[in-house]
C-alpha cells in the first residue's frame, strides 16, 4: 500500500542585535570663590605714669635749703632773737634799777652777756628716715579691638552634562523557512 508522507522541515528565524552603550559625561566646574578679610581695628590709648619725688625735707635735714626757705628761717630767727634780746635787756634793766637791794647784778650780767651758748654736735648731713616723699600713679592702658567679618562671595557653577543615548540595532540574521515535502512511501502489510 502506498501512503503519502508529508515531511515538514522548518528553520526558525534568527534575530541578531548590536548594542551601543549610552555615554554620560559629567563635569563639575569649581565654584568661583572670592574671600576678602579686612583687617581688624585696634586702638591702644595710654595715659603716662607719673612719679613724683619730693626731696625737700631730705635737703633741709642736710642743711641744703632753698634760698626762700633760708630767708624765711633767718627772718624768723632774727625776730626770735630780737624778742629774746628785748626780754633780756628789760630784765637786766630792772635788775639794775633795783641795784640798791643788793646782789652783784653787774657781775652776773657781765658773765651772762659774755658767755656764748654751748654748741651741740650732731650729724646734720644724714637725712631723717622718711624724709624723701615718693608718690607714684601708674599708667592706664585702654585697649579697644573691633574684628571685621570676612566678605565671602561664592558663585556656584552648574555641572556640564554630556549625554549620548545608547542604541540597539536589531537585524534579522536568518529568515524563518518552512519546507514541505511529499513523499509516497510503500508500506508492506
Amino acid at each position: 500500500m502506498k501512503i503519502t508522507q508529508i515531511r515538514l522541515e522548518s528553520t526558525p528565524a534568527k534575530i541578531g542585535h548590536d548594542t551601543v552603550q549610552a555615554k554620560v559625561e559629567i563635569q563639575q566646574p569649581q565654584a568661583d570663590l572670592s574671600i576678602q578679610q579686612p583687617k581688624g581695628e585696634l586702638s591702644i590709648e595710654t595715659t603716662p605714669s607719673k612719679l613724683t619725688i619730693d626731696q625737700t625735707e631730705a635737703w633741709e635735714d642736710m642743711d641744703l635749703k632753698h634760698i626762700s626757705k633760708r630767708i624765711q628761717e633767718f627772718a624768723q630767727k632774727g625776730y626770735q632773737d630780737w624778742l629774746e634780746g628785748l626780754a633780756r635787756r628789760s630784765s637786766q634793766g630792772e635788775q639794775l634799777m633795783k641795784i640798791e637791794h643788793g646782789g652783784n647784778s653787774i657781775a652776773s650780767q657781765a658773765r651772762e652777756n659774755s658767755q656764748k651758748p654751748k654748741k651741740e654736735f650732731g650729724l646734720g648731713f644724714i637725712p631723717s628716715a622718711g624724709s624723701v616723699k615718693i608718690q607714684y600713679e601708674p599708667s592706664k592702658v585702654s585697649i579697644n579691638f573691633k574684628p571685621n567679618k570676612p566678605a565671602i562671595d561664592a558663585e556656584i557653577n552648574k555641572p556640564v552634562v554630556d549625554y549620548t543615548p545608547g542604541k540597539v540595532n536589531i537585524d534579522l540574521i536568518q529568515r524563518n523557512d518552512l519546507k514541505i515535502d511529499f513523499e509516497t512511501v510503500d508500506i508492506k502489510a
